[in-house]
Order: structure tokens, then sequence, then C-alpha cells
């Protein structure tokens, strides 16, 4: 599903993406298309792109094709989704102790949706930081 979402091609295109959009959160998922955790998460992204687009634009970033944010962003998972709002990084606590990114497949399309929701109405209310709507965390799994 890679191919229907938009590809930034250089860092310079993705900083463009990050600067430009004003209203809504940029969704960047940095990986490969042919890796299988990132094929998954694409197809959930292109899932939700037509229902969150008043709040949200998704677009994916090749890690070896643009390689400038690898070591800022610590991108050394396959696949990684991080989130901007007005040209700041926005944190969400999903549970899991890593509040700067995603860095599994969501294969549920509503709860990524939940997610950026949240990520909208906490950032345009200021918040560097939000707390995701459901719990990650495999303390309470057995």
């Amino acid at each position: 599903m890679s191919y229907f979402l938009t590809h930034l091609a250089s860092g310079w295109h993705v900083d463009q993406a990050i600067l430009s959009e004003e209203d809504r959160v940029v969704v960047l998922r940095f990986g490969h298309d042919y890796d299988e955790t990132c094929m998954l998460m694409d197809e959930t992204l292109f899932g939700i792109a037509e229902r969150v687009k008043n709040f949200a634009v998704i677009y994916l970033v090749d890690t070896t094709q643009v390689p400038d944010f690898n070591k800022m962003y610590e991108l050394y998972d396959p696949c990684t989704v991080m989130f901007f709002y007005r040209n700041k990084h926005i944190m969400i606590d999903l549970g899991t102790g890593n509040n700067n990114k995603i860095n599994w497949a969501i294969e549920g399309k509503q709860e990524m949706i939940d997610i950026i929701e949240t990520i909208y109405r906490g950032a345009s209310k200021g918040r560097g930081l939000v707390i995701s709507p459901k719990d990650y965390s495999t303390r309470y799994r057995y």
C-alpha cells in the first residue's frame, strides 16, 4: 500500500513537509517499503489517510534514501512513526518507555485514528507530550 502514500525523497522535502504544515499533524513513517513491519503499518496508514485528512497528513520516508535523520531521531528500528505539529516534534506516552516514536506496526485502523486524534488535540492546546488512549505496556500480559 505504500505506493499510494506520498514519499519524501530528500531531507529538504522532509523539512519542508514539517515546516509548511500549519494546521495538521504531520505523520512521518520512517523505514523501507519492502519491510514486513512497514508493509503492515503502511496498510493501516493508507486505510485511515482519507478519514484523517482534515487534521493529519501522512508521509513516508525511506531511511536508506534519506539518511539525514537516522542519528538525530535514533531511527534504528525497521519501522518508525513520528508525529510533528507546527514544526515541533510531539511525543506520545504509549506506556512503553519510549515517548518519541512508535516502532511497531499498529494494525487497527481505529487505534491509529485515536492516536493521531489525541496527538492533534493535545498539540493544538500547546502540549509537547500527550498520553495515548491505550496503554501498550506489556507488564500486564501473561
